[in-house]
């Protein structure tokens, strides 16, 4: 089972608690735990990432619902949480669709874009001591942005808040993600985001056979719960790994391959460059998606073998630690978890900063 924090002896034990909504597979929770928060449930309307949330985070309740019909007195009737709790800290990282840079149904995206307001509902019901927000970037310039409302609505409720656009690779995450991040407090102290590290990390930090990773092929199953598992390829993409340079090469390799080069790259040599492209061994990887598990969906080949990076390592490259086991039938579903989750060692690090805020003033 993941590691949780263990307070030391003698050491004041404050009862911190939380609510995550949008929670997914657990990220945010995961990371809130070991920080050493009671994170009583989460909430998401994904029943796939019930059994998964649930199985890792053993004490915190997968509420399946959808936020837009839960009622705001739900958790003070189910779980006898209270309002006006300074110690009560209540997260939102809604999907961000609606305001992602990256391609998404229309439709679909739209249903996201109002989320945010309505995890409002709970702040101004519950008035916790905390709220907690990740998000996407385009949550800041986006036209159509529900964020200026949100902020309003916070300043009315006299919270004040601290908000930039980090790079989770200054976190202790191995990976460059660059995210909206927001904590808010009304209690009567400043507070700020976590500090950045010095050194960043690297892939080579964190995978290959010495960080427990042996080379495997193109569709290896692995059966244990360490799921070392990774999608197949057709045989047309084994060639064009085989002739993409290792270590952050790209399709710029086989690009005057007539056999191997895709026709909607003929002459688009500097369009989206990174599909097909190889993860670097040096440097933190790029954004773990939804699709981390297709070598056509970006830089999601690994850097030396003819394969896209596994479930496991993609988890890893999320900090995820290594016994978090995702409880799902398909590659597909385990990285729409993964992909979609707010990394845990950065959750960590927000839990930190609030449980120095309430204990001892410290930012």
């Amino acid at each position: 089972m993941p590691n949780v924090f263990i307070p030391a002896e003698n050491e004041q034990i404050i009862d911190y608690k939380a609510i995550d909504f949008f929670c997914g597979g657990g990220g945010m929770t995961c990371g809130l735990r070991q920080a050493g928060i009671n994170v009583i449930a989460g909430v998401d309307f994904d029943k796939d990432a019930k059994e998964t949330y649930e199985f890792n985070n053993p004490g915190s309740t997968f509420v399946l619902a959808d936020v837009n019909e839960l009622k705001e007195e739900y958790f003070e009737d189910n779980f006898q949480v209270t309002r006006n709790d300074d110690n009560l800290i209540l997260v939102g990282c809604s999907p961000c669709q609606f305001y992602s840079i990256i391609n998404a149904p229309k439709v679909k995206a739209k249903k996201s874009k109002d989320l945010l307001l309505q995890f409002q509902r709970f702040i101004d019901y519950y008035n916790p001591g905390y709220v907690l927000v990740e998000n996407v970037p385009g949550i800041m310039t986006n036209k159509d942005t529900v964020l200026p409302e949100f902020l309003q609505f916070l300043e009315n409720k006299h919270y004040k808040t601290i908000m930039k656009v980090i790079n989770m690779k200054d976190y202790g995450v191995p990976q460059s993600r660059r995210r909206f991040s927001l904590i808010a407090t009304r209690l009567n102290k400043e507070i700020s985001l976590p500090e950045k590290d010095e050194e960043i990390k690297r892939l080579c930090d964190c995978l290959g056979e010495e960080n427990g990773f042996p080379e495997i092929p193109a569709g290896h199953n692995d059966p244990t719960d360490f799921a070392h598992s990774v999608a197949g390829l057709q045989e047309i993409n084994k060639k064009r790994l085989a002739k993409t340079d290792k270590n952050g090469g790209t399709r710029i390799a086989w690009k005057d391959d007539p056999e191997l080069q895709l026709p909607c790259y003929i002459g688009r040599d500097n369009s989206f460059k990174d599909v097909y492209g190889r993860m670097f061994w040096e440097r933190p990887s790029s954004t773990i998606t939804t699709k981390f598990f297709n070598i056509s969906n970006g830089r999601f080949a690994h850097p030396f073998e003819d394969r896209a990076i596994s479930i496991r390592e993609g988890a890893v490259l999320q900090s995820f630690p290594k016994d978090y086991v995702f409880k799902t039938a398909s590659i597909a579903t385990a990285a729409k978890l993964i992909g979609n989750a707010v990394p845990p060692e950065y959750a960590k690090r927000v839990g930190q900063k609030i449980i120095n805020h309430l204990s001892d003033g410290t930012i």
